[in-house]
């Protein structure tokens, strides 16, 4: 495929984009922006949630990934489902009761200023580093099979897809962003599945003959015993719930589409829904990396260094025009909504939790929409920077990192509601960021040398929970004598 068929592939999705986009941000206002004016359709929402929550990332470190993890990340992966169970019938309740625009708000009521802004800023630096490595990636795909052959720059490259995100954004916020999903998760899936199919075409394998190359395969695998794997079955688990309770439930960019429908009803209805589907969604991406394994063993094709170049290799290089079209569409399918997302709750955070938008009522509705441009532009320079910036450290699959850097930075957050919703006590406010700021380091430490200490045990994703149970305990080191609730 030539770099300016690809460009033109990418361009036209992008003017589709912007037809919805045009349709949907009309008569926007903040409200509209930060809640879709609290009218989602439950069901439109879990459809688009399903692109939101695999992103770029999902769709090329996920089948590269099998040849390191096999399908143990299929543990992970139910254990999504128990993540979704605590989302749905405990933190979707309790947004509902509070009404909340902002998730963190409940951190003010429950604590007190410090530890809310203490949460908020804990988010925005998640979100910035998790949006940034799912932009990154797709951007460098780009810019490998399209831009560098026109000489283009890498930070042009990232520029150009900031901007797209921008503008789509701008107005219509989760309003607009709700409907886009919806485009992008339909082209991402068909993607995965036409991908799926012209490779079995390739091998010669009709269904039956798909099914048993996977299962016989040396991929298929699910669950490790050895407990100081880090693909053991019971803390791939475990992490896959925690994971889905902080990245999901603690999480204002999927909190945010959750909170515009009608009700708590259709927002439980919603995450049901979606839960059951990712985890399909999920296990289809992994046969896609089986299926690409064995073509590129069957044709004699050397693997690239970097497990995340296996798909983009092959669907652009060796599967033929059709292919390469369809990864290509389904790639930015796939990319578009964590990014579009990551930027709208952002915005919404910043001006809700820190500036404090909604609290003063010496705003004016103008006054508030020019505040929140001018955030949503800061974000869109930010995240710029950061994948500019992220440029020289690809030196693993892209999903490890993000997980990993979530669990860092993601673990206060949990630690916080945690002790908000199952303990009574409050907390001396001021020092609460201290323990925020101490959890994550003291985690690094016990991550750094864990091997030593614990007789060669090996973090994996589990981190996260070790980093909130550490939050927790600081917490409840500062606990008050009083009990209060909110």
């Amino acid at each position: 495929m030539s770099a300016s068929f690809i460009f033109t592939c990418v361009a036209a999705y992008s003017v589709l984009l912007f037809v919805i986009t045009w349709l949907t941000s009309r008569n926007s206002n903040n409200q509209s922006y930060f809640l879709g004016n609290k009218s989602s359709p439950w069901y439109i929402i879990a459809y688009g949630m399903i692109g939101a929550s695999l992103s770029g990332v999902t769709f090329i470190s996920v089948p590269g990934w099998v040849n390191q993890t096999q399908f143990s990340y299929l543990m992970v992966v139910l254990g999504y489902l128990a993540g979704y169970l605590v989302i749905a019938t405990v933190l979707l309740p309790l947004y509902y009761r509070l009404n909340l625009t902002s998730i963190y708000a409940y951190l003010d009521q429950r604590f007190g200023f410090y530890t809310y802004q203490s949460g908020a800023f804990f988010f925005i630096l998640s979100r910035v580093i998790g949006a940034s490595f799912r932009m990154f990636l797709v951007v460098s795909v780009l810019q490998t099979f399209v831009f560098q052959s026109w000489g283009v720059p890498f930070y042009v490259t990232v520029l150009l897809f900031i901007a797209l995100i921008l503008l789509y954004t701008y107005e219509g916020g989760i309003k607009t962003i709700i409907w886009t999903d919806t485009l992008q998760t339909t082209f991402m899936l068909l993607g995965v599945i036409i991908s799926v199919y012209i490779i079995s075409n390739e091998l010669g394998y009709h269904f039956s003959d798909l099914v048993k190359t996977i299962k016989e395969s040396n991929y298929s695998q699910v669950i490790f015993t050895d407990v100081n794997d880090k693909r053991f079955f019971l803390k791939q688990f475990l992490s896959g719930m925690f994971i889905t309770i902080t990245m999901t439930g603690l999480d204002q960019e999927m909190m945010q589409k959750n909170l515009s429908c009608k009700s708590l009803k259709d927002a439980q209805k919603n995450m049901f829904s979606f839960s059951i589907v990712l985890v399909l969604v999920n296990f289809l991406f992994l046969c896609l990396g089986v299926v690409l394994y064995q073509y590129a063993q069957r044709k004699g094709i050397a693997l690239p260094a970097n497990s995340d170049e296996l798909f983009p290799t092959l669907a652009i290089n060796y599967l033929g025009k059709f292919a390469g079209i369809v990864f290509i569409i389904g790639l930015i399918s796939a990319a578009y909504p964590s990014a579009d997302g990551a930027l709208t709750s952002l915005t919404t955070s910043f001006c809700v939790d820190i500036l404090g938008i909604n609290r003063n009522e010496n705003l004016s509705e103008k006054k508030r929409i020019s505040l929140r441009h001018l955030v949503h532009i800061g974000f869109a320079l930010l995240l710029f920077g950061v994948i500019v910036l992220f440029k020289s450290i690809n030196d693993q699959a892209v999903v490890g990192k993000l997980f990993t850097v979530a669990g860092y930075t993601y673990g206060p957050l949990l630690g916080l509601y945690a002790f908000g919703l199952f303990t009574k006590h409050a907390v001396k406010d001021k020092l609460v960021p201290i323990v925020c700021i101490l959890s994550p380091i003291l985690c690094y430490i016990i991550n750094y040398n864990s091997q030593q200490w614990f007789n060669g045990y090996k973090f994996g994703f589990e981190l996260l929970i070790v980093n909130g149970f550490i939050t927790f305990i600081g917490l409840l080191i500062l606990r008050k004598i009083k009990k209060e609730t909110i």
